[in-house]
């Protein structure tokens, strides 16, 4: 089946995907939604930005709209778990977009917020909840919500949710689902882990992959500069200010970093906000919400935001730092060119980040071009002696040379003569430049 027409969907549902301007299905959409809407259990691998939310929210709605009553007091028919507030608030948004003008809920409950306006909601019952593990428990913890009724259970992104350590957690909410319900599971990549949950939740799953892992948007156009970690920022400003009108996302592992590069930023006279970890979720909905309207153009974050966040016309991802896990790098760069349109993705590589980098072309079986800057040389082992194989002269780190120079990013092209690659800034090729002459 190729269009919603043909899917058998309620004439209120098919007429809410049209108002949405969702008039074909994507590829997940278009192989997951039949087998869904027949009550099989569904494992979907596909990368975010493909429509996984309207892939399982379609089909719960459609079968829904068949009970004819309310829920019951304190209980969900549907819970759809996801591992971040931002994911679960923007899966709540196509949800109620496509359950309005119909009597079903969709109700939310996530972290970073008072938590007892949020049991007032879901207290007269809720036909979808959608929830981030830790507060689920909270609610469930107090009991304020009996799952024994739900019929329909959702795991989003359930790959990053073993990243950030729910295992135990989603064990503990699945004793208290019944036996009989159908289950769907998203994931962008399978771990070793992710089998153990997919045999314990999923009865018989129509297994559905529309999307290799570590494959990027085909319009992402990526780059990377071999930098020295002192010269990151220096170049990041310049980049910035070169399309200063554009929306830019940033990214970085921790959360006192993005913070404190998003302060040097918005010092710097770039319009920044940073959405992380400490960020109460009243912060990050302000940050993103600012983001999208462009009040601001800057968005430092960390991983929190590499997934699932649908921002429109974000021009340019810029990898600061380069992540520990390879994945993380393909979702990092998927919040640009997204829906057909062009961006491009600019990681930053100093010397410490060689072996990040390794394993991230590795993932994506490609080789990134480079902007400016040469790769960087294999850090030596300490405990080789000098002048042995594994050692330098004098122990130089980073790519030193003999005679004390040390290469910095923009030193030359990764052919070694001496040339900036095309595309490198003025300032980097000032540098390179200046390193030649020393």
């Amino acid at each position: 089946m190729t269009e919603f027409s043909t899917m058998g969907l309620p004439e209120k549902l098919f007429a809410r995907l049209q108002d949405m301007g969702l008039n074909d299905p994507t590829p997940i959409q278009a192989r997951a939604i039949p087998h869904a809407l027949n009550g099989k259990d569904v494992l979907g691998l596909a990368q975010t930005g493909t429509g996984k939310t309207a892939a399982f929210g379609v089909p719960l709605i459609a079968q829904m709209m068949q009970y004819g009553r309310k829920p019951a007091a304190n209980t969900v028919r549907g819970l759809v778990l996801a591992p971040t507030r931002e994911l679960a608030n923007q899966i709540a948004d196509t949800l109620k977009g496509l359950t309005e003008g119909t009597p079903m809920k969709v109700g939310l409950v996530v972290g970073g917020v008072s938590i007892n306006p949020q049991i007032s909601r879901i207290a007269k019952g809720t036909d979808i909840l959608v929830a981030t593990p830790g507060r689920l428990i909270d609610i469930l913890d107090r009991g304020a919500l009996d799952l024994g009724s739900c019929d329909f259970l959702v795991l989003d992104e359930a790959d990053q949710m073993l990243d950030l350590g729910f295992i135990h957690t989603l064990r503990k909410i699945a004793a208290l689902l019944p036996a009989e319900r159908q289950t769907m599971l998203f994931s962008a990549t399978m771990p070793k882990q992710m089998n153990e949950i997919a045999n314990s939740y999923l009865q018989s799953p129509v297994r559905i992959e529309v999307s290799p892992p570590g494959k990027a948007a085909d319009k992402v156009t990526q780059s990377v500069h071999f930098i020295a970690k002192a010269e990151k920022l220096s170049l990041l400003k310049e980049l910035l200010a070169e399309h200063k009108h554009e929306r830019a996302l940033v990214f970085g592992r921790t959360k006192h970093g993005m913070e404190k590069l998003m302060k040097v930023l918005d010092k710097a006279g770039f319009a920044a906000a940073a959405i992380h970890g400490n960020k109460s979720q009243g912060q990050r909905e302000r940050a993103l919400a600012a983001f999208k309207s462009g009040d601001i153009k800057v968005l430092v974050a960390t991983d929190v935001a590499a997934r699932g966040l649908d921002i429109p016309d974000v021009k340019h991802v810029y990898n600061y730092e380069l992540p520990n896990v390879p994945d993380a790098y393909v979702h990092r760069i998927g919040r640009t060119a997204r829906a057909g349109k062009d961006g491009s993705a600019i990681a930053f590589c100093s010397p410490d980040e060689m072996e990040e980098l390794k394993a991230i072309q590795k993932v994506m079986k490609i080789t990134i071009p480079v902007a400016s800057g040469r790769a960087w040389e294999a850090m030596p082992d300490p405990a080789a002696p000098v002048g042995k194989p594994g050692g330098r002269p004098g122990g130089r780190r980073g790519g030193s040379k003999p005679g004390g120079q040390r290469r910095r990013g923009g030193a030359g092209s990764s052919s070694g003569q001496g040339k900036p690659q095309g595309g490198a800034p003025a300032n980097a090729q000032r540098r390179g430049q200046k390193q030649r002459a020393r």
